[in-house]
């Protein structure tokens, strides 16, 4: 994968402006009658390439807009380099993208890491960083970073539903943590132990972090087995959630595996896990399983795999970062629409931040995208589901933490 892709220059009107935005032209840096430049960092390479389909996909979107006439007139020209997952490299890049490549906003960015890296500086400079990849609760902080929106439920909220549902439903959990050393597991650790409540010290036996450069987790879940947990919890990305899975499994230790959001969808169609012996793995979900024929007679998703078969043709459509990347460019879209004409930066956050009730394509229903100035998270409630061997099936109805 090249570390520069550059979509779109010339187009004609796609969508009607929306409101009184429209009015009159107000143009910030990368803004032509013609063209909006936006840019962002993907981590191409790196520990977290997995989450590069999701950049991909985002590239591909783009195309695909552009194709159609793009937004209000202008085609998207998004400018994506390869940061490695590498906080240097994003701070390294964003600055080239700001301070070479003119870009009008950064959109998307993906990690904890990463995004924490850039903020302070897009935050000084007040360039929009909108819908960043990260469930870091930091990145909700209108008073410290207005200039910021994130694009994934908080993982403290994520983890607090979790535990909403673990008290109703294994009240004698015994829980071991296993968490990602950084700001993302952490997230994910403070939420279940708020979520829990007085009955954290009791339920939960063991915590154990890892890092990102750690070549196994052997040791990790021989600590967690020995405290005599019988629930697993995963805060942890798709490689070392599945590190972990498989490990239990060669050590006869069956815990219920409770695995965050951004990593359980995956795991189960990694190859070495097969789709039998992630049976029973509990989560919670936003995205539809588009790999399930639950949703073939669904016309949103029949447009996304025409989308998936024309513009990302080796790609696997039911991977679930395509039907994410794909919720990235549906949401960027409404954005620019509600931008119209007035396309400066400031008027960019101000409609980035005023995204109501917005149902995305390959979200379940109920699970909308609202964004206030107030609260900069994409979505607050969850379906809790477990995989049976084939599908997710729903454990009750969509939760919010509270």
């Amino acid at each position: 994968m090249r570390s520069c892709v550059k979509l779109g220059v010339i187009g004609l009107a796609m969508a009607v402006a929306i409101g009184p935005a429209a009015a009159e032209k107000k143009y910030g840096p990368g803004v032509t009658d013609t063209e909006i430049t936006i840019g962002q960092t993907i981590p191409f390479s790196g520990p977290a390439s997995t989450f590069g389909a999701i950049g991909r996909t985002m590239a591909a979107y783009v195309k695909m807009i552009n194709s159609k006439g793009g937004v209000n007139g202008r085609k998207i020209n998004l400018i994506a380099y390869d940061d490695a997952f590498s906080p240097p490299k994003a701070i390294e890049q964003t600055r080239k993208l700001v301070e070479n490549d003119n870009v009008l906003a950064i959109w998307g960015t993906i990690g904890t890491a990463t995004n924490m890296a850039i903020a302070k500086y897009l935050n000084t400079a007040k360039v929009p960083q909108i819908l960043v990849s990260t469930a870091s609760p930091k990145m909700n902080d209108p008073e410290t970073y207005p200039y910021t929106t994130a694009f994934y439920m908080p993982s403290d909220s994520e983890a607090s539903v979790y535990a909403k549902w673990l008290l109703k439903n294994v009240p004698d959990a015994k829980i071991g943590i296993l968490y990602q050393n950084d700001d993302f597991g952490k997230g994910y650790v403070d939420g279940l132990k708020r979520g829990l409540g007085d009955k954290a010290a009791t339920m939960i036996v063991k915590e154990v972090p890892y890092d990102l450069s750690s070549p196994t987790l052997d040791s990790q879940v021989l600590q967690l087995q020995a405290s005599g947990a019988n629930v697993l919890f995963s805060a942890s990305f798709p490689k070392f959630a599945a590190q972990a899975f498989t490990k239990a499994n060669d050590l006869g230790w069956k815990p219920l595996h409770l695995i965050v959001g951004a990593a359980a969808p995956t795991l189960v169609r990694m190859d070495g896990i097969g789709k039998e012996n992630a049976a029973g793995i509990v989560s919670g979900l936003f995205l539809k399983d588009i790999g399930e024929p639950t949703w073939d007679n669904e016309k949103p998703v029949q447009d996304f795999r025409a989308f998936a078969k024309e513009y990302m043709p080796d790609s696997s459509p039911s991977d679930p970062n395509l039907a994410m990347g794909y919720s990235e460019g549906e949401t960027l879209v409404r954005i620019l629409q509600q931008c119209g004409d007035d396309l400066s930066r400031e008027n960019l956050i101000k409609q980035a931040t005023n995204v109501r009730g917005l149902q995305l394509s390959m979200f379940l229903s109920g699970i909308t995208i609202d964004i206030s100035p107030e609260d900069r998270s994409a979505w607050k409630n969850l379906q809790i589901v477990k995989f049976d061997g084939k599908r997710w099936q729903p454990l009750g109805a969509v939760m919010s933490k509270n």
